[in-house]
């Protein structure tokens, strides 16, 4: 009679352990297909986004050389019309993550600075200039640094930089909604990521 007691204990606490065997390889193996998921979800995320802008401006060029100890001077100047193309791209490709399975937690640890590209097509006009001083490479050269730095200044007070701010958010919140779906937390320095402060702590 013990010696089926025990027995029938025995092949219960078998068939206890293999239940709490197969409940931990099942979620193992949910853990394991839920960082499977997100991994794609951040390659998907991992593209090129592009916002692009037209700009158009004119500057007047001017420069004086003088000769014989400041006596004489000769000066060139130049009406420039600029249009140009430029794009603020967010390489997301370059995005550094972290997953800890354990805490069921995402680190991004590091998101790509935005990279602005201008085009700038320039087209002269009433070119002045004489033969003590004529236009140069040098010239061409410190007209575009001009035109660049001057429309630097225009995208940042323009909403093209929004623009593309608001389409890496759209992107990174896609992760997030992955995450708050599965159960996970998304992380970035050191502060957790929720739908009231992504704007804050992610730009």
């Amino acid at each position: 009679m013990i010696k089926k007691i025990l027995l029938f204990i025995a092949a219960a606490l078998v068939i206890f352990l293999l239940f709490r065997y197969c409940e931990f390889k099942d979620d193992e193996t949910t853990v394991i297909e839920e960082t499977a998921l997100i991994q794609q979800q951040i390659k998907n995320v991992g593209k090129l986004v592009v916002t692009e802008g037209h700009f158009a401006e004119v500057l007047t060029y001017k420069d004086r050389q003088k000769y014989f100890l400041n006596i004489l001077s000769a000066e060139k100047k130049a009406l420039v019309v600029v249009n140009a193309d430029v794009t603020v791209s967010y390489e997301l490709s370059k995005i550094e993550y972290d997953i800890n399975e354990a805490t069921k937690t995402i680190t991004i640890k590091n998101i790509p600075k935005e990279e602005i590209n201008i085009s700038p097509d320039l087209k002269f006009y009433d070119v002045q200039q004489n033969g003590f001083n004529e236009f140069s490479g040098e010239d061409y050269n410190k007209i575009n640094s001009t035109v660049k730095a001057n429309l630097r200044k225009k995208i940042e007070k323009s909403s093209l930089k929004t623009n593309a701010q608001n389409r890496l958010l759209s992107e990174l919140s896609k992760i997030l909604i992955l995450t708050n779906t599965m159960g996970w937390k998304l992380q970035y320095n050191g502060q957790q990521v929720n739908n009231e402060s992504i704007n804050e702590v992610l730009l």
